[in-house]
């Protein structure tokens, strides 16, 4: 009979305890302390404390952070070991992630900021772009909108391109992506560098020319499994309402657009108000009635996350799981999104040579955009009321026919508008040591989405008024994949001499489908979007398919002599799909693209006649010029495209195709050259540091459409003709206030300044401006044009107004040219979205386990189109307005013309629409307090904190009832358009608590 032996189980009969420090005594946490040789290990708490139960055969303890030298403790029984680790230069240096790898700080010759996982911690924020605003120099990230799951527009040193694009490249553990980032969880990223110069962006060439965000996401360290848990649950609520008239203001509002008409007698008002108002509206007068439809359309919104991580490994095997349900009910009835992520990551170690990893995340995400109520709510009439005698929903407030209840846009299902989302994003990479220095890595990233878009409109909405119910359904289906070889060579020679030789050969692939289905007529409203195949009426169908395809090669040197001048040397080769010409590498060029740069770099911190100056830490100079490329363009632009048309064949009704877009051939890269000038210093022990840059960027072969006469039979053609300009500076420093060791009080403040300027160089008339397109050379890419508005016609002016066929209380604007007419040519530029400079402030304050920080974002200098002050303020009393300060015979206001029955719109009425768009905003207000270990132990948790936050609390702005001038540009018809400020969910600010706990 075989003997079984059972296995001994391991006996922890010490326990060891202690503190970790560093040099001027302050605690240090998240220092992993491991037994040598085991996974049994401790991470130190805030405090830097730690409690470790080891066996009795335990010889050493290693002592590991990172920025901090590893040390090693021997141990000779149960006890108390305290240890201080130093700094690390080397370590320090070597946190910089770039293209292809990672860099020493003190050698990195780009224009690189970094963002922290601390500082995407700090804010509650739904995708990972936000956590740029303010923090990085030289990037714009403007809002898409305030409703749940919305996106954000980040522009990296402005813009370059009319219609080739002008979003960055985001890389992920990386791999290039070909969509967004914002399936990817927040809480998941461990920094996110942007790459904003050519020696830094050359390395990605055609897909680097808008900037680079490379995103590193967390992974496993060696020691015991590690559980934490995050969450956090806040409240939503409106910071300012739009603010439109009340009852009586309307009744008044009405009386004088009728006044204004001779349609109102104000010797027998109560005859003239039975003329002009119905009886709901008689009642709402008689009653002081005064609908606040806003308050009948909006709630009090919550947000909340909860994040469960596992982490672990040895010094061969290192894992990371993650698991985030993040949900946000907006403050708009009917709009809300759920997001639920998963993330699994493993690394390792096969000998001494060959390593792999693997890091793979899933998402599947829920927005329901609901309805967007707004724009009929702040229409109606507030002397209406939304229900009947018996407290049902009225379908119409009032006589009029055009205007249905507000009310009824927010009922479950009248208003469906839903967008699923599902993604799964795998990297994965296997690295092997040929020699030593010479490494061999192989990168494969594929990429798969899906995305459904349902939307359903009832019967009993606006948008339908009665009629049949309207659904439609799209389908998109993305799936990429990018293929990277990549060979790395690295050598000191003599202690003087450091070499980095990197090669790369790559393949990118995309292949995008689309379906789409429109219908009408549903007999049964609960089948929403889901059966389209009952609707009567099939509106309309659609599909779509689109391939393209990316060949790459590209060779990078960094060199440095005695670490203290240093060179950097790319060349990045593109052959892209989208471009006409041969396939071969030597063949047509117009399909490839040759992208080189150069920088180079002098620590003159390294000098001896500087080492001398005890108060300079970091002083280092770089220069840099280079060649990145833009391909946003259509798969198949170069090859024209068809519209379908119908006609009679005979009596019979027939298909046909006819020209949409010319074929053209010749279409080539749009290319950035980068000159860029930076230098970055610190002083006094690094309390001061950061860094300045100066750059231009000069784009040239813009693609772009050029407009052609119309009898022509095409309206344009996509060329590549023009050229723009981008100049600017940026500034970041970063410095210690206080600091008094220990728990004692610190305080840090980083501090970051950009100023772009970007202007049009030339286009397809050279240099001279194309009105019809707003195309203004010397100005930038988007301006807005109008008429220039001096104030409204006095009583006074009546006879001069005359003379421009105007009357008082009507808009007057400025005679340019004084031609005695108001025309086309009395338009001039009257400003733009592009501010004159905008930037951010943190501080952060720490004591004996109490942090608190403030956030504060500003943009100066911009103008903003609003749309409320447009389409919500046409004076002629029939629809509700905003609340503006209108001119009549007794009030001889110069801001808002008189109301008018007679006009669909006051004559010059978007100059009304024009609004500084500066605002300052307190970000975010955040207090955390770290509860003592004792404490946290005997809760059997290894670390435990408690915060609280405010994010928007205040915000200050010269744009309407201090509303939040923040929108990003849009895209419409393939140019980038500038702010305007649409009607639809207000600001919001949100109130939110939460802990962070280790197991």
């Amino acid at each position: 009979m075989a003997a079984f032996t059972a296995l001994k189980p391991v006996l922890f009969d010490w326990q060891i305890t202690g503190k970790v420090t560093t040099p001027n005594g302050e605690a240090l946490p998240g220092v992993t302390v491991l037994v040598k040789g085991t996974t049994i290990g401790a991470t130190t708490a805030p405090d830097g404390t730690y409690t470790l139960n080891i066996p009795e055969k335990a010889t050493t303890l290693v002592f590991s952070f990172i920025g901090y030298t590893t040390q090693e403790r021997a141990i000779t029984g149960p006890g108390t070991i305290n240890i201080t680790l130093s700094d690390d230069t080397k370590a320090l240096q070597e946190v910089v992630v770039v293209g292809y790898g990672t860099q020493k700080k003190s050698q990195v010759t780009g224009a690189i900021s970094s963002v922290s996982a601390k500082e995407i911690s700090e804010l509650p924020i739904t995708n990972p772009q936000q956590a740029l605003q303010g923090r990085a120099a030289g990037v714009e990230v403007l809002s898409q909108g305030n409703s749940p799951g919305g996106g954000v527009n980040v522009r990296i040193r402005g813009r370059r391109s009319f219609n080739a694009g002008n979003d960055p490249l985001f890389v992920v553990d990386g791999i290039p992506l070909s969509g967004d980032i914002n399936d990817i969880n927040p809480q998941d990223i461990e920094s996110m560098e942007v790459l904003k110069d050519a020696s830094s962006t050359a390395i990605y060439g055609s897909r680097g020319a808008n900037g680079v965000v490379i995103v590193t996401t967390k992974r496993g360290a060696p020691g015991k499994i590690s559980i934490s848990y995050d969450g956090y649950f806040g409240v939503n609520s409106i910071i300012n309402q739009y603010d439109v008239m009340n009852g009586a203001e309307f009744a008044e509002y009405k009386r004088e657009s009728r006044r204004t008409t001779g349609k109102y007698n104000d010797a027998d008002p109560v005859g003239s108000d039975k003329a002009i108002f119905d009886a709901v509206e008689l009642e709402g007068i008689a009653q002081g009635r005064s609908t606040n439809y806003q308050d009948y359309i909006t709630r009090t919104g919550t947000q909340q996350s909860h994040q469960l991580g596992i982490s672990g490994g040895s010094d061969k095997t290192r894992y990371s799981v993650s698991f985030n349900h993040f949900f946000e009910k907006g403050v708009t009835i009917g709009q809300d999104f759920t997001r639920d992520n998963i993330r699994i990551s493993l690394d390792q170690q096969i000998g001494e040579k060959l390593k792999f990893g693997v890091t793979m995340m899933g998402s599947l995400g829920k927005l329901n955009f609901g309805p967007n109520p707004y724009g009929v709510s702040l229409r109606e009439n507030p002397l209406g009321t939304p229900y009947d005698a018996n407290g049902n929903l009225l379908f119409r407030n009032t006589s009029d026919g055009a205007q249905t209840n507000p009310l009824l846009e927010v009922v479950p299902n009248a208003i469906v508008n839903e967008n699923r989302r599902g993604r799964i994003f795998t990297s994965l990479f296997g690295e092997y040591q040929i020699a030593k220095g010479l490494s061999y890595r192989l990168n494969f990233g594929p990429d798969y989405s899906t995305r459904r878009s349902g939307q359903f409109q009832a019967s009993l909405t606006n948008a339908r008024s009665g009629g049949t119910p309207y659904a439609q359904n799209d389908n998109n289906y993305l799936f990429s994949y990018t293929l990277e070889n990549i060979l790395n060579y690295t050598r000191k020679f003599n202690e003087a001499h450091d070499l980095n030789i990197t090669g790369l050969f790559s393949i990118q692939k995309e292949r995008r489908e689309f379906y789409q289905i429109r219908a009408s007529g549903l007999t049964s409203a609960r089948q929403l979007f889901y059966k389209l195949s009952h609707a009567p009426n099939i509106e309309g169908i659609d599909s779509d398919l689109n391939e393209s395809g990316l060949l790459s090669y590209m060779g990078r040197v960094n060199y440095g002599f005695r670490d203290k001048y240093l060179l950097t040397l790319t060349t990045r080769i593109d052959g892209s799909s989208k471009f006409a010409g041969e396939t071969g590498l030597f063949g047509d060029t117009k399909k490839y693209g040759f992208f080189p740069s150069a920088a180079i770099g002098w620590r003159i911190s390294e000098e001896s006649f500087i080492k001398s100056i005890p108060f300079i830490d970091n002083l280092k100079l770089r220069a840099s010029y280079g060649l990145t490329g833009n391909q946003g363009i259509g798969a198949y632009a170069t090859q024209g495209a068809l519209n379908r048309t119908t006609y009679a064949f005979g009596t019979t009704g027939a298909f046909g195709y006819s020209p949409r877009a010319l074929v053209n051939p010749d279409l080539r890269w749009e290319t950035t050259a980068t000159t860029n000038v930076g230098l970055d210093f610190g002083f006094i022990n690094n309390r001061i540091s950061g860094s300045v840059e100066v750059y231009q960027q000069n784009t040239f072969d813009l693609l772009m459409p050029r407009n052609l006469p119309f009898t022509s039979g095409y309206g344009s053609v996509l060329q590549n003709v023009g050229k723009s300009k981008n100049s600017g500076l940026e500034v970041a420093v970063s410095t210690v206030n206080v600091d008094r060791g220990g728990d004692g009080f610190k305080w840090t403040t980083d501090i970051n300044f950009n100023s772009n300027k970007e202007q049009i160089v030339e286009i397809y008339n050279g240099k001279k401006d194309d009105v019809g397109s707003l195309y203004f050379i010397g100005q930038p890419l988007t301006v807005y044009y109008d008429y220039e508005k001096l104030g409204i016609w006095q009583t006074s002016e009546k006879d001069q107004a005359a003379l421009y066929k105007q009357a008082p209380g009507e808009i007057k604007v400025k005679d340019q040219n004084n031609d005695g007419a108001i025309n086309a040519l009395d338009r001039k530029i009257l400003g733009s979205d592009i501010p004159d400079w905008s930037g951010g402030i943190t501080n952060r304050f720490s004591y004996k386990g109490i942090d608190f920080s403030f956030f504060i974002f500003t943009r100066q200098g911009s103008m903003i189109q609003s749309d409320l002050y447009n389409n919500l303020n046409f004076l002629a009393g029939r629809y509700n307005n905003m609340d503006v300060d209108y001119w009549t015979p007794t009030n001889p206001t110069n801001a808002y013309p008189r109301p008018n029955q007679n006009q669909e719109r006051p004559l010059y009425n978007t100059t009304m629409s024009y609004f500084d768009g500066s605002f300052t905003k307190i970000r975010n207000i955040s207090l955390g307090y770290n509860i003592p270990t004792a404490i946290s132990n005997k809760l059997k948790l290894s670390s435990l904190r408690v915060y609280a936050s405010a994010q928007n609390p205040f915000i200050f702005s010269n744009y309407g009832n201090n509303l939040d001038p923040e929108q990003a540009r849009g895209r419409s018809n393939d140019r980038e358009q500038v702010n305007l400020i649409t009607i639809s969910t207000p600001s919001a600010r949100l109130i939110m608590f939460g802990i962070n706990a280790k197991f």
